[in-house]
């Protein structure tokens, strides 16, 4: 699993292996102040390239969590590593 960060690289892992070591991922966290909108985008995206109703709901139903937690704990803008990107 590549990640945009190489700090995630031994943080965020995939025990059980189920991720190519190859595949890009990209993850996006409830603190980052436009989290909730570029996942109902994905989700808004998925929907009109044929993907499934059950993905969707479940995609919405966590970026109301996201703007949820926003709310709560407040946003900002994303973090970049002292390293930059890669």
């Amino acid at each position: 699993m590549i990640h945009a960060r190489k700090d995630y690289t031994e943080r965020i892992q995939d025990s059980a292996n189920k991720i190519p070591a190859d595949e890009p991922v990209f993850l996006i966290r409830a603190q980052d102040q436009v989290s909730a909108q570029a996942v109902r985008a994905w989700a808004h995206l998925h929907r009109v390239n044929g993907g499934s109703d059950t993905a969707f709901t479940l995609a919405m139903a966590h970026a109301d969590r996201m703007e949820q937690w926003g709310k709560t704990h407040g946003t900002k803008g994303a973090d970049v590593p002292p390293e930059g990107m890669p």
